[in-house]
Order: structure tokens, then C-alpha cells, then sequence
């Protein structure tokens, strides 16, 4: 396979070729989420990885050891590199006692959590938010809320208030 193969009459391509289109053509933080995303859905697996980037040039390997399946949405990966390029640890998908689970947590006290429209516009989402945020505050964390539309249209934003938030708690 490869990236000029011609898909005959098919609308679709497979996957793979997909991929590899798609980080040809985003910023290497879309292109990460892309992969993520696909592997988080199911739609390829780990194993296929290594079959996305034999179809790129290979400077796009440094890519490979970012992807992380476990993100569930785009702007979870966008925001996880935003906070590994800061230089700080973060881990995806953390439960907590009486709360479940949250999106990320940087440097063990910075809880992160990516929401959308789709899924958090409703009030009794909200509040059940509100009351989580609460759950993790009495557990010694700090929560910062992020809006996709945010991470995805005014990176920059989210970018510096993560180097605020950040910059305090450091020493």
C-alpha cells in the first residue's frame, strides 16, 4: 500500500492511507489527535501504527512515541501536548475515589478536564461537573476546565493559562 494507491471506485480509503494523509496535511498536534482518536475508537490499532508512518517520510517518526490511544477526544491530546511541550508530566484517564474518571492529571495535582458542547451543555451536566470539581478539590487537587472550541480556535489562550497555572505550583 501506499499513498498514491488509487482506491478504484470506492469513495472511501483504507484507514491506514487515511492517516497517513492526515498528517501530511495538520499541524503535528492534529495529527497526533487524529491517530489517537482512530485508536481510541477502535478504528486501527497499535499494531497498525508503524504501518501509517512506513508511508511517510521518516521524519515524521518523531511523531510515533506521542500517540496515546487513551485520549477520548481530539482536544485531550492537543492539550496533553500543550502541557508535555511546558515540561510536565501528565497522565491520561485517572480515576478517583467518588469522582471516576477525569481527562488528565499534570504533576499529580492539576486536573484537567476537556469538555465540548456535545456533551456538557445541558445544566444537570454542568452540575454534576460542578460537583465533581468539588469531590477533587476536597482531595487536594486543583481543576482547570477547558472548552474544545478553546483548545482547538485559540490555542494560544489555553496554552498561556497553562503556563500560569503551571508556573505557580513549580519549587
Amino acid at each position: 500500500m501506499s499513498l498514491g494507491d488509487d482506491p478504484g471506485a470506492s469513495t472511501c480509503v483504507d484507514i491506514v492511507v487515511a492517516l497517513a494523509h492526515a498528517v501530511l496535511c495538520q499541524n503535528a498536534r492534529a495529527a497526533v489527535a487524529s491517530i489517537d482518536s482512530a485508536l481510541n475508537l477502535g478504528l486501527i490499532t497499535l499494531d497498525q501504527i508503524g504501518s501509517v508512518f512506513d508511508l511517510l517520510p521518516a521524519k515524521y517518526r518523531v511523531l510515533v512515541p506521542l500517540i496515546d490511544g487513551r485520549a477520548q477526544a481530539g482536544s485531550e491530546t492537543i492539550v496533553r501536548l500543550m502541557v508535555r511541550s511546558l515540561g510536565h508530566a501528565c497522565e491520561l484517564q485517572v480515576h478517583f475515589d467518588g469522582v471516576g474518571f477525569v481527562d488528565m492529571v499534570v504533576d499529580g495535582w492539576l486536573v484537567i478536564e476537556c469538555d465540548s458542547k456535545k456533551f456538557h451543555s445541558e445544566w444537570a451536566q454542568q452540575m454534576k461537573d460542578y460537583r465533581r470539581d468539588l469531590a477533587l478539590a476536597k482531595q487536594g487537587c486543583v481543576v482547570l476546565r477547558l472548552v474544545a472550541e478553546d483548545i482547538l480556535y485559540r490555542p494560544e489562550d489555553v496554552l498561556a493559562a497553562l503556563r500560569g497555572v503551571l508556573s505557580r505550583r513549580r519549587g
